[in-house]
């Protein structure tokens, strides 16, 4: 029988969809999207009007190359850009442009929530930032008076695919104040801002059968699954192979995120570092630093560079390369700048430098999890246009000692596709990813470098101390 499933990506910028069977991609098509539009004032909207002829087409493609023109598809899942929602009416079509995930609106909403459910925020080790979900799902209350409820973006595609209401799932719900951990949304909150219970869908896990096609849709057969998703970032971990406890994916793209599994939930006291729920029930915390591949966007000959610093051998200063003020992971703080420890003989070595120092940053990350009691085993994943270069990847391994692997279908749609199979098959998530199992290049740490990594990373990590931007406790946990 087909297990061939198709994972649709729903980005800001456009939409991508993959057919997958087992750890072959068959097939893929993209559509552009139009641009948010983004105010001074912090709005930023999108036309939700836009997603599911994007959807319908990038579908039409994908399932025409397949042998039977889609008839063998047995189910479908959808990811999206986490925390984008849309206020929607009585039979569930938008009122309005869609809220993206950085619109402010309701920042003071937010604040106020913080307040109002503190326990349960620091039981879950997440902060209410000004740009949640959960801010903007009460100022959209007041602000829309012909709205009947709010959706998120797969909830409204799943609703084309099924011709019906279907549920969110608990990944995109979570920015909008699902609590995850006792599986039920803040009700002490929305009630205080007024929104009733009628105007948020009901939640159900990842991998969960939403429904079916009714009738052929976009090419999908009747009797196609629609599955649940997960947002993004979590569709991308899964991508790349890190789905079990004690797998961790780094990714390496204008900023680096560091995304893994945990058997139990690991609250974060800082506040770097929030969980959303694994569809098995675990744990995935995850967060993103400032810097990453911006450290060097833009850089003329980078490819030369890189082989020219291979040469060279580790670098003599040391770099924290943040492109601008603030850190947001694996610590916190408003003040933090880049610096620069030392001289460049030339830009041979700042340009090591700089690779090294986003290779500390996800070192530092990984001593974060230590103190907070999180095993992390090897291999690393690695993912993201970053981990393309193979000097790049070199110096992260012997950074963190760690060997890497390169993975290689870390993309959303490829993760949404594997949540899709998850559904048709007896061990879930386990048995689809277990196609993964062993693909991707392995590197291994470099011995011969290692002590000198060592020995700036200790560097790196006293001019981060000695500024006040990391504590005692995880200065001592990274340097020991």
């Amino acid at each position: 029988m087909s297990r061939v499933t198709i994972g649709v990506d729903v980005a800001t910028a456009g939409v991508r969809a993959l057919a997958v069977d087992g750890a072959a991609v068959l097939a893929t098509a993209a559509a552009p999207l139009p641009a948010p539009v983004r105010s001074p004032d912090g709005h930023s909207e999108q036309d939700a009007g836009a997603w599911w002829p994007a959807v319908e087409s990038v579908l039409r493609r994908v399932t025409a190359e397949l042998p039977g023109r889609g008839a063998e598809v047995r189910a479908v899942a959808v990811a999206a850009t986490s925390g984008t929602i849309v206020a929607v009416g009585p039979a569930g079509e938008p009122v309005g442009p869609a809220l993206m995930y950085d619109d402010r609106r309701g920042a003071p909403y937010n604040a106020k929530a913080a307040e109002l459910a503190a326990g349960r925020w620091r039981a879950l080790g997440m902060t209410v930032s000004p740009t949640a979900a959960l801010g903007r799902i009460a100022w959209l209350r007041e602000a829309r008076p012909d709205a009947t409820g709010i959706r998120h973006t797969p909830d409204l595609i799943c609703a084309h695919l099924t011709g019906g209401p279907v549920a969110t799932d608990s990944s995109h719900a979570l920015k909008s104040g699902y609590d995850p951990l006792t599986g039920s949304w803040p009700w002490e909150v929305f009630e205080a801002f007024g929104v009733p219970e009628s105007w948020l869908p009901p939640v159900v896990t990842p991998a969960t059968v939403l429904g079916e096609v009714a009738r052929p849709v976009a090419g999908l057969p009747s009797g196609c699954l629609v599955v649940a998703g997960m947002t993004d970032g979590c569709a991308g971990q899964l991508a790349s192979g890190a789905m079990a406890p004690g797998q961790f994916v780094g990714i390496l793209g204008t900023t680096y995120v560091l995304k893994g599994v945990t058997s139990e939930l690991v609250p974060d006291p800082s506040g770097a570092m929030y969980s959303h729920r694994h569809p098995d029930g675990w744990w995935l915390p995850g967060g993103a630093s400032n810097t990453g591949g911006e450290a060097v966007a833009g850089t003329p000959g980078l490819v030369a560079l890189d082989a020219a610093a291979a040469e060279r051998g580790p670098a003599g200063i040391v770099t924290y390369p943040l492109a601008r003020s603030g850190e947001r992971f694996p610590f916190t703080s408003q003040a933090a700048t880049g610096f620069l420890d030392g001289t460049p003989a030339d830009e041979v070595e700042l340009h090591r430098a700089r690779l090294e120092g986003v290779a500390f940053v996800e070192r530092l990350a990984l001593d974060h999890l230590r103190r907070l009691g999180v095993e992390v085993r090897g291999p690393l994943f690695a993912a993201g246009g970053g981990s393309k270069s193979p000097l790049w990847t070199q110096i992260r391994a012997s950074s963190t000692g760690l060997a890497l692997r390169c993975s290689p279908h870390a993309e959303t749609g490829y993760g949404a596709a594997l949540l899709a199979a998850a559904a048709l098959l007896p061990g879930g998530l386990t048995e689809a990813g277990s196609a993964l199992a062993g693909t991707g290049t392995l590197v291994e740490p470099d011995p011969g470098e290692q002590e000198a990594l060592n020995a700036s990373y200790r560097r790196f990590c006293t001019g981060l101390h000695d500024r006040d931007w990391i504590d005692e406790e995880l200065f001592t946990t990274a340097i020991g």
